[in-house]
């Protein structure tokens, strides 16, 4: 099958741009914001490395078995897929990662693990990296976005669902499968793909699992693909397709999108980076009740009643039910908390890591506020291009102050420079290792095209 005829499978024509995509096709620009996507990620990772959950993780893989392939910040090693499902946590499990908003995934958090494990063991250049990470990234956003915001209204996490695909041709790529076997791994990869929405309902912690699930799963798939083994062609498009079983009944999705502009437009331009640590859905909500606190400083006692303006599909997953989120249990119930994070914001004039801190979650003037915040559908939300967000407050004494963001910080109608995911890499990275380390694994991820994985992987590895 011609991958260039109109009729051609879309796994056969995603898989023909990976295999022949080199570094040398990408814009210079798109392949240093590449390279700061990977940083902030890397960033994430050590923070994360210091969190409970993180350790609990980390032991349970140890008990799986040893191996040579690295852990992000760790002087131990894992074997291949368990380090990869161990660094999809460290990258995600803050909520703190990039977001394309149209697929409405955290690409980053299955392609680092999966580019960058496969290229240790390949011994791959970090050009090869790099490609292989761009591969993923542009395969996984474009196969997220033709479902139209629609896995999260049937319980799907995309980040985990959809990640995969786009790391069965990064794996695809960096093993040098053939077409047909690279087009074989996304269907075989079909029967792995997962990532439930239940963890919103208590605050467990599977979510954060989700993206190096994908990374595992799909390099799974690549390996049986290179043997031999037979997958579906029609992944995507099929009677038992993603979409036919991950969409609700008559859902509409664009296939067009899948391969809409490959090779000529780039997705990465159009992910969004978090300016704070929560689910991105709240962003635009929280600089608005941070832009109130500046303005007005109001006393808790002095505020009636909050009312935000989120946009719809946002709902069942940032303001309901509505009990979980007048008083969260834990720190993954506030980073989905509508009205945990307006209230902090409008409170403290801020939201960052210290705000999940136990203390902070038992705070008697949020958690008050937090009963008093309620939500509405914003009619002229222009989500999924954006995720905005509108507090409005009424005081006591009857005055009533506003404020709207319309587009949220961060995305890519306002995005954070290069500079501002550098200083953001070391809030993050500090948090747990020395300026020295910090800079060296700047330094290595920003010279990527010039140095080895393993030299990377070294750095990444070594104590302070």
């Amino acid at each position: 099958m011609n991958p260039h005829d109109d009729n051609a499978r879309i796994s056969a024509r995603l898989a023909d741009f990976a295999l022949k995509l080199t570094l040398d096709d990408i814009p210079s620009a798109v392949r240093e914001r590449a390279k700061h996507l990977i940083l902030d990620g890397i960033g994430l990772a050590l923070a994360t490395s210091a969190f409970d959950y993180a350790g609990i993780a980390l032991a349970a893989m140890r008990e799986l078995g040893d191996g040579q392939s690295t852990v992000f910040g760790k002087s131990g090693r894992l074997a291949l897929r368990d380090a990869m499902l161990a660094n999809g946590l460290l990258v995600h499990g803050l909520d703190f990662d990039d977001t394309h908003s149209r697929g409405v995934i955290h690409s980053t958090a299955s392609a680092l693990p999966c580019a960058f494990g496969l290229a240790e063991r390949e011994r791959a250049s970090g050009a090869e990296m790099l490609t292989a990470y761009i591969v993923a990234m542009e395969v996984s956003t474009r196969v997220g976005a033709v479902a139209q915001s629609g896995f999260h209204k049937v319980g799907f996490h995309p980040t985990g669902l959809v990640g995969a695909f786009g790391c069965a041709l990064a794996a695809s790529k960096l093993m040098r499968l053939s077409p047909r076997a690279a087009m074989h791994a996304q269907g075989i990869v079909l029967s792995m793909a997962a990532g439930s929405l239940e963890f919103l309902e208590d605050g467990a912690w599977t979510k954060r699992l989700h993206p190096g699930w994908a990374a595992s799963s799909a390099t799974t798939a690549a390996t049986l693909a290179k043997h031999g083994y037979i997958g579906p062609e029609a992944a995507y498009e099929g009677r038992y397709g993603l979409y036919s079983l991950y969409l609700a009944e008559g859902a509409k999705p664009d296939l067009s999108i899948a391969t809409a502009g490959l090779g000529e437009t780039w997705e990465i331009d159009q992910v969004a980076l978090k300016p704070i640590p929560a689910c991105h859905f709240t962003h635009a909500s929280s600089d608005a009740a941070i832009a109130l606190h500046r303005e007005h400083a109001l006393a808790a006692d002095a505020i009636e009643k909050v009312v935000v303006r989120v946009p719809g599909p946002v709902v069942d997953v940032v303001c309901e039910p509505v009990a979980n989120k007048k008083r969260p249990a834990n720190s993954y119930d506030a980073q989905f908390s509508i009205p945990y994070i307006v209230a902090t914001g409008l409170l403290k004039g801020r939201f960052t890591l210290d705000d999940l801190e136990p203390s902070a979650l038992a705070d008697a003037a949020v958690l008050s506020l937090a009963q008093r915040v309620e939500y509405e559908v914003d009619a002229e939300s222009t989500f999924p291009r954006h995720y905005t967000g509108e507090v409005i407050v009424h005081t006591r004494d009857g005055r009533r102050f506003a404020h709207r963001e319309a587009v949220n910080r961060g995305s890519s109608d306002r995005p954070m420079t290069n500079q501002g995911i550098v200083d953001k890499f070391h809030d993050n990275a500090l948090r747990v290792v020395s300026r020295e380390r910090a800079d060296r694994v700047r330094d290595a991820v920003l010279g990527l095209e010039r140095a080895s994985v393993a030299d990377l992987a070294g750095i990444l590895r070594q104590p302070d």
